[in-house]
């Protein structure tokens, strides 16, 4: 993996009351999340907002799109502390990509996603491997482990789709042993995901009212803001996600337009003259950024933000 720059910053913040962390039955009928000046915003319509969401990662196979960044898998948790025995979950773990890898390495491993099609394909994965997981159905904002229960606790580009970060982030925190870490894989607004979501944006009605756009886990002082009370020594890395694919620009939009449930449920919600506006321009993206050197392939350079971080 190669890195274009790097942002490391450490700081010793005081715990988090305890009987906040405690109260995971809240977050179930919560719905208020906290933008990145700390300002509360509720979400109207919260069940529905969510109800869509599952829709939208239950929609094409994300399991196809997952394969495209295995490699990107095997190089994050290759930072990461896997010690065989240790508690390790992967929140979001779509078809278990990150949760395999620890498992191989030994470790005790529970994978929760909201996509029942892709925790069936996870499961698979791991009985094919010999592996036992405990894949669960469930919810980032209410996870269904009890406090302190995990030595490590992950996430590939995927708690960063909660609508509800701040209770997100007090989940990651509340089911986090005492010095135990997270480590996050996010997006970031300046990088090829963020520039491919931004011509969603100019394609499609805005989002639903008090949902924060998932690009802010990409941004350094959103991060330092949500991890900044309960976690210590947060390290944040900006690194290059290499995604390839062994067709050209046109057919890659058209793989992501088939497989990848957020592309074909914004393709699906416009009418046919729209759908070649928005074709026209995620080509045009894969083109201008296709940094292959073998003709008919695509391959493109995506920043992610790497979080790191320890319970106090």
């Amino acid at each position: 993996m190669k890195s274009t720059r790097s942002l490391v910053q450490t700081r010793n913040i005081m715990s988090k009351n305890e009987s906040v962390m405690e109260r995971a039955d809240v977050n179930v009928r919560a719905t208020e999340t906290r933008d990145n000046t700390g300002k509360s915003n509720s979400i109207p319509n919260l069940e529905t907002v969510k109800a869509k969401q599952k829709a939208t990662w239950e929609s094409g196979d994300f399991g196809q799109v997952a394969r495209s960044i295995e490699n990107v898998a095997e190089e994050f948790m290759a930072r990461q502390s896997l010690q065989r025995g240790s508690r390790v979950l992967d929140v979001a773990c779509g078809t278990g990509n990150l949760a395999i890898i620890a498992a191989q390495s030994g470790c005790v491993v529970s994978g929760i996603d909201i996509a029942a099609n892709l925790l069936d394909q996870a499961r698979g994965r791991a009985a094919g491997a010999g592996l036992n997981i405990d894949f669960q159905q469930a919810d980032a904002e209410a996870l269904p482990f009890a406090k302190d229960s995990f030595d490590l606790v992950v996430s590939m580009f995927g708690v960063m789709f909660a609508p509800q970060p701040a209770i997100a982030a007090a989940e990651l925190l509340r089911v986090t042993k005492p010095g135990g870490q997270i480590a996050l894989a996010n997006w970031t607004p300046e990088g090829f995901i963020g520039k491919m979501f931004g011509v969603f944006k100019a394609h499609l009605p805005p989002p639903p009212a008090g949902v924060p756009s998932p690009m802010q886990w990409g941004s350094e002082p959103v991060v330092q803001e949500r991890l900044g009370t309960g976690f210590t020594n947060l390290r944040l890395t900006r690194r290059i996600a290499y995604m390839r694919y062994p067709f050209p620009p046109a057919e890659t939009v058209a793989f992501f337009r088939k497989y990848y449930g957020p592309t074909l449920r914004a393709f699906e919600s416009l009418a046919p003259a729209a759908q070649e506006a928005l074709q026209r321009d995620l080509v045009e993206l894969q083109t201008r950024h296709n940094t292959s050197k073998t003709p008919g392939t695509t391959e493109a350079a995506a920043e992610y933000l790497e979080v790191v971080a320890t319970k106090a």
